[in-house]
């Protein structure tokens, strides 16, 4: 683990490469949300924070190779430190609920320090004709954000962001016209229609990329390649500042894979114009 990252991503390189159940994923999306506080936590504080029984806490110890969760925590302690948390005494909440958001943009941007998995996805992305992209309640806008932006670019896309019987029958009808692969941006709280939407397009042959909150999110087991941007929960309503950013990075990826993507947007521009569609 680099000195220089964050306790989040020292947190999440820890994980990786474990085999985790759904109840120890909770476990590590506590964790990874709360890594500054997590060496200092009990297991019982731990467990509370993650909803699930202490003995749970401990088996996860186990499961990452300790002898137990003193072990873990003494590791965590020693190895990957807390940075100091910021004085955020003087703020109010809502300046306190900034603060966490910007933090969750500085993660992001360590996480894109390696930026071959953005351009993985970008050149998958691109290769979809048609590309449909999935986002039910919470995750709706940010799909439909990218889904505009990428129409201007991509010859073929596809919004699903509706739930339902059809939706299915949209992805098979996505599948018969030709599309390769599916984009979803999946948000807490996750609706299991969305779970079970991507286990179908897994099974008809999709390759599945994700945008989600967690790299333990649930859909992350029906997920060919999931990249993670954290949410903000200092508000009764999540704030999704990173995983948005990062659909509009995704995009920019798309978009040097698509070879007439400038030609398409000067095209765009030229038509806008002739209409009058802007105010300048």
């Amino acid at each position: 683990m680099s000195g220089t990252e964050s306790p989040a991503a020292r947190l999440q390189a820890l994980f990786e490469g474990h085999r985790l159940t759904p109840t120890q994923r909770r476990i590590a999306h506590s964790m990874v949300r709360r890594a500054a506080d997590v060496p200092f936590l009990s297991s019982v504080e731990l467990a509370e924070l993650a909803g699930v029984s202490q003995p749970s806490v401990t088996r996860f110890a186990v499961a990452l190779g300790f002898d137990g969760y003193p072990a873990l925590r003494r590791y965590l302690r020693e190895v990957a430190p807390a940075e100091p948390a910021p004085d955020t005494g003087s703020h109010n909440e809502y300046q306190q609920a900034v603060e966490a958001e910007i933090e969750n943009l500085r993660h992001l941007a360590e996480v894109l320090a390696d930026p071959e998995p953005v351009r993985r996805a970008g050149r998958v992305l691109a290769g979809s004709r048609p590309l449909p992209v999935l986002g039910l309640r919470a995750a709706a806008a940010q799909a439909h954000g990218f889904a505009y932006f990428a129409a201007k670019v991509h010859p073929d896309v596809r919004l699903l962001n509706e739930g339902g019987t059809m939706l299915l029958d949209r992805i098979d009808a996505a599948v018969r016209a030709g599309a390769s692969a599916l984009l979803c941006f999946a948000l807490p709280r996750h609706p299991r229609e969305v779970l079970d939407a991507l286990v179908h397009a897994k099974e008809s042959g999709l390759a599945v990329v994700t945008v989600a909150d967690s790299a333990f999110a649930p859909v992350a087991k029906v997920s060919d390649l999931l990249l993670p941007a954290a949410v903000g929960t200092a508000l009764v309503f999540d704030t999704a500042c990173a995983p948005m950013l990062l659909g509009r990075v995704l995009l920019e990826a798309m978009c040097d894979d698509l070879p007439d993507a400038q030609a398409r947007l000067e095209e765009f521009d030229t038509r806008a114009a002739a209409r009058g569609l802007f105010v300048e």
